[in-house]
């Protein structure tokens, strides 16, 4: 799994080169087809508690070329600041492993303690197709704990009918001194197809409202290779490999990252309409590595703490089969396995380190079903189950206990074993007289700590958090969707009960690094998005967003609630260009509890309320060109979200060079151009 250090750029620009000197009687498919509009918005429900959103298309505001940004256009998720990327995603006020990620199938999970590599940092998401979000534990079929919500960010290579090249292509500029450029190029047959994909992006300090640098600089870059076996039309055999790295400057702690290398190669086999019992069968399987290096000499004014260097290894497969036992049923029944384990190094200043130190290993088994049943044309039942197995080992000799350095580790060389199920029923409803479908859903999820938790935390009464609880949660959910010709309205609602909610701690001197404990917690909220096109040339959009969360057992708000959010839109398409304009409107937030929070980050005290107002233009120039562009922060106002880190160098003083903030700013006003090209 071991790349050169500059294949990713290398197979860049090798796939860009092979762009230009294409021949131009090469067979012509169209595929990924170009949005006329930029996405303002992408919280409309496209099926019962389900998101479907488009990968490639433009997007206001800009995001950084992540995962965790692409999906605050989703209404329900935040994103914690600490830089110009890699920022960590929440969605209902829940964040860490309450979110279920996967990358064409594979589980992705970050390296450094502190949670500055959040797995979406290792997600390159253009370089992709469709992103899924299955809001709630309102399925069993992609991992265990998903209590918060699933994010399946997907390929969807389409079959070649005959020999052929095709492909996409996009730059972008933005203020900023921002770079981006992106390839995917397909070639192939009937029989098979290459894939190849890579990007690169960068970008310099930022400046907020009031002019101010801030610390987040970055450079991301990747490349993947897919070659796939289409013997015919239900067969998919496909062998994968990826390899992504960059560096990135936080404005929000004494180190920065510089490097994010993660390395994997998998496998996928899928077959369909089998025979008349048997619909699908899928298998899949990968082993992937993250390699992250932690500083501060490179990117800052060079300090006296030098290099942290963790890895984290990560194995895992899944297998599932699709039975139609009758017309009316559709029963899914799997398995899945994954294994990861983590270890760290550091080094002085002179850069020379010591050896590597194994602190932790995970493992995870288990079985799923899940069953559809159409009572009839306008009724339907989705249940599901799965129970796992989990395996924990503490293999740290010593504990972290803040300024008073190491302690030995009281649970040193522990195993802890835990059965753990998680199931839901779902009722939905479509009426016969009215494009309209409602539903009604109950779920129940236990959640094993996470690394972070049981790991990188000490508990409320030890250096050691390893004999934490797992978490319950309890969630009702309804919520209906309609879609005429001029009309599209969707909403979610959920009420959620947990037990033994995983806090973390920050409110003690003694444990400065934080400290996992179990509380009792409710929460409650939904989302609503409304879109209204009078005709073919304008469309509203409106959406809202809310959350509420009670700590019950301490009588206080649940930490890391983000506050009262609407989104309004208005776009004017006329037959090849358009023109839209994005008004963010977020509440103040008076309900905090100071110092305690997650793994993610915790609350600083209140914040004040803001408005922000963004324009976007696009250009078809061909059918298969569009020419987007936009400025966010029309007016370059200062402003912070209450879901953020401090600004500073994480001791409480200002990073050499830059003004020290409350909390990390936001962008000022951004100008950004981008291209996209299909063939």
């Amino acid at each position: 799994m071991k790349y050169p250090a500059s294949f990713s750029r290398s197979l860049l620009a090798a796939t860009i080169s092979t762009l230009i000197i294409l021949p131009a009687h090469a067979d012509h498919v169209q595929y990924n087809k170009i949005l006329d509009t930029v996405l303002v918005s992408a919280g409309a429900l496209d099926a019962p508690n389900t998101v479907v959103t488009d990968l490639k298309a433009p997007r206001q505001p800009l995001p950084a070329h992540d995962g965790a940004d692409y999906l605050k256009t989703i209404p329900g998720f935040s994103v914690t600041r600490k830089g110009g990327a890699d920022g960590d995603a929440l969605f209902r006020g829940m964040a860490g492993s309450r979110l279920g990620i996967l990358v064409d199938g594979e589980t992705i999970l970050g390296a450094c303690n502190n949670r500055m590599d959040a797995p979406t940092a290792y997600i390159y998401p253009e370089m992709l197709d469709t992103l899924v979000v299955i809001k709630g534990p309102q399925s069993v079929q992609y991992g265990s704990g998903n209590s918060a919500a699933t994010l399946l960010f997907e390929r969807n290579p389409e079959p070649f009918d005959e020999p052929g090249i095709r492909g996409t292509a996009s730059v972008l500029v933005a203020s900023a001194k921002r770079r981006d450029a992106l390839v995917d190029l397909q070639a192939g047959a009937e029989q098979g197809y290459l894939q190849v994909t890579g990007s690169d992006s960068r970008a310099d300090d930022y400046k907020d409202g009031d002019g101010n640098a801030v610390h987040s600089q970055y450079h991301r870059y990747s490349g993947s290779v897919a070659l796939g076996w289409t013997p015919d039309a239900n067969t998919r055999v496909e062998l994968g490999a990826t390899r992504s790295d960059g560096e990135a400057a936080y404005a929000d702690r004494g180190m920065d990252g510089t490097r994010f290398l993660r390395e994997s190669v998998r496998i996928r086999i899928e077959k369909k309409d089998i025979n008349e019992w048997l619909s699908e069968i899928k298998f899949n399987a990968f082993d992937s590595s993250v390699d992250h290096v932690m500083d501060d000499q490179e990117l800052r004014r060079p300090g006296m703490m030098g290099y942290a260097n963790v890895a984290r290894d990560t194995k895992g497969g899944r297998f599932s089969s699709t039975l139609k036992p009758a017309a009316s049923l559709e029963w899914v029944v799997g398995a899945d396995v994954q294994q990861n384990n983590h270890e760290s190094r550091s080094a002085p200043a002179s850069g020379i380190y010591g050896d590597w130190i194994r602190d932790g290993e995970i493992k995870q088994t288990g079985l799923f079903t899940e069953l559809s049943w159409l009572l009839n044309e306008h009724q339907k039942i989705v249940t599901g189950y799965r129970a796992d197995r989990w395996r924990a080992l503490d293999e740290r000799t010593t504990v972290s206990k803040g300024m008073m350095g190491k302690v030995p580790n009281p649970t040193a060389g522990e195993h802890r074993r835990d059965t753990l199920g998680s199931s839901f029923a779902r009722y939905e409803h479509t009426q016969n007289t009215l494009p309209l479908t409602w539903y009604i859903g109950f779920g129940h999820s236990q959640r094993f700590p996470d690394y972070w938790e049981l790991f990188s935390k000490e508990g409320e009464s030890s250096s050691s958090a390893f004999a934490l609880k797992p978490e319950q949660t309890r969630q009702w959910d309804a919520g209906l969707l309609f879609d005429s010709r001029q009309w599209h309205m969707s909403s979610s609602i959920f009420y959620n009960d947990i037990k033994d909610f995983i806090l973390v701690d920050y409110t003690s001197m003694m444990k400065s690094g934080g400290y996992s404990r179990n509380i009792d917690a409710t929460t409650y909220g939904g989302e609503w998005s409304l879109a209204f096109t009078p005709n073919k040339q304008w469309k509203f959009d409106a959406s809202l967003a809310m959350v509420r969360g009670d700590n019950d057992t301490d009588n206080t708000a649940l930490a890391q609630i983000a506050p009262l959010e609407g989104r309004l839109g208005v776009t004017y398409n006329a037959a090849k260009w358009s023109v839209g304009s994005l008004l963010r409107l977020v509440d103040s937030q008076d309900r905090y509890d100071l110092n305690r929070g997650n793994i993610v980050g915790k609350d600083l005290g209140p914040s004040s309320g803001f408005g922000i107002l963004s324009l976007n233009a696009a250009w078809k120039v061909t059918p298969d060109l569009l020419a987007s562009l936009g400025v966010d922060n029309l007016f370059d106002r200062q402003y912070n979200e209450f879901i953020s880190r401090t600004g500073s160098n994480g001791m409480g003083g200002a990073i050499p060079g830059y003004e020290q903030t409350f909390r990390v700013n936001e962008p000022g006003r951004t100008f950004w151009l981008k291209l996209q090209a299909n063939f």
